[in-house]
């Protein structure tokens, strides 16, 4: 049991560290630079550590730059103000993503332009064939580790594993948990050590500075991925714009 829970964990962490390090803090807001080269590797690495549910950046980067013109408006792409459920917003989201991942859209001048694109992965990313070979493959590892049943509850959970990020930050952070500041929409920071979603339920605080690398403000909140962000600076990987 231990080496599924194991890889359940690493696959969570390793998965949601792309989504809010290089989907949304760099993608969407640009708030370090890096060069080609690092850019190009950790583009690769959020398609292999999302697998069946990798979420194309310049797709995400275009509705969050949405979310954050039109917060808790009925043109933000996923409020949870107007939608009366968890799956329906999942499932609005995703048919925005989907018109601007496969440009059925054309987004708004302020909205484009400065995200990362690599169109051979794009490509190879969306292909059925893609998501299933990563689909199976988490199946094999639970048919060859699992020893309770019940361990495959956690399957659908791998499979979807970007939407499901999504929906938890979109949700719980505009609804639940406490407010620094009044960012004139429903914002709220969840959790004040952030160690479930790395940070991202720091919505409040985002919302009051979207270009601030560090999410927490408080002396007792902690975004967990800042430091692997200044780490990361320390080592000339990447360049933060303000520290």
């Amino acid at each position: 049991m231990a080496i599924v829970v194991v890889f359940f964990l690493c696959h969570w962490f390793l998965s949601l560290f792309s989504q809010t390090f290089f989907l949304h803090r760099y993608a969407s807001h640009k708030m370090f630079k890096m060069n080609k080269f690092w850019e190009k590797f950790f583009y690769g690495f959020t398609f292999v550590s999302q697998g069946s549910s990798f979420l194309n950046p310049r797709a995400y980067a275009i509705l969050h730059r949405m979310h954050h013109a039109y917060s808790d408006t009925e043109k933000d792409p996923h409020s949870p103000h107007f939608i009366k459920d968890v799956w329906g917003l999942m499932i609005k989201t995703k048919n925005i993503y989907l018109d601007y991942l496969r440009y059925k859209l054309e987004p708004e001048p302020a909205f484009r332009d400065r995200y990362p694109t690599w169109p051979s992965l794009d490509r190879l990313s969306d292909l059925w064939p893609t998501r299933i070979a990563f689909g199976l493959g988490y199946t094999a590892f639970y048919v060859a580790f699992a020893t309770h049943w019940w361990l495959y509850l956690l399957l659908p959970i791998h499979y979807f594993m970007g939407p499901i990020h999504g929906a938890i930050v979109n949700w719980c952070g505009h609804k639940y948990g406490y407010s620094n500041y009044d960012n004139h929409d429903h914002s709220k920071n969840t959790l004040p050590l952030d160690f479930l979603m790395m940070g991202e339920l720091f919505q409040n605080n985002h919302h009051k500075s979207p270009n601030d690398a560090n999410f927490a403000r408080k002396w007792f909140e902690l975004d967990p991925t800042y430091p692997i962000m200044r780490a990361l600076h320390a080592l000339r990987i990447i360049r933060l714009r303000k520290f």
